[in-house]
């Protein structure tokens, strides 16, 4: 059964260039190494520009491992991670249609 991630990170003031260019770097990693992704994009809010939300999806949870364990991931997690305002939250969705 295919499953959806939404994460909301919080950057820090100043740093949304950098992190734009950090997550886009890893977007296409993650498009060209996993293939249990289907969706994989970045959207920041309208209304309060520090905030961002990723939607996922994965074709199972296997593939939600292996993103989670790509060597890609943690590299970028590490410069991602720097540029937040606090920790991701993360909600796991179960894929209706």
């Amino acid at each position: 059964m295919a499953v959806g991630l939404i994460a909301t990170l919080k950057v820090q003031e100043g740093q949304n260039a950098a992190f734009e260019e950090a997550f886009l770097a890893l977007a296409e990693q993650v498009r060209a190494n996993e293939p249990g992704n289907l969706l994989y994009a970045l959207h920041r809010s309208t209304t309060d520009a520090q905030t961002y939300k990723v939607m996922e999806q994965y074709v199972d949870a296997a593939a939600v491992d292996a993103h989670r364990q790509a060597p890609h991931f943690a590299a970028a997690l590490q410069q991602v991670g720097s540029l937040l305002a606090g920790p991701p939250e993360v909600e796991q969705l179960e894929v209706v249609s």
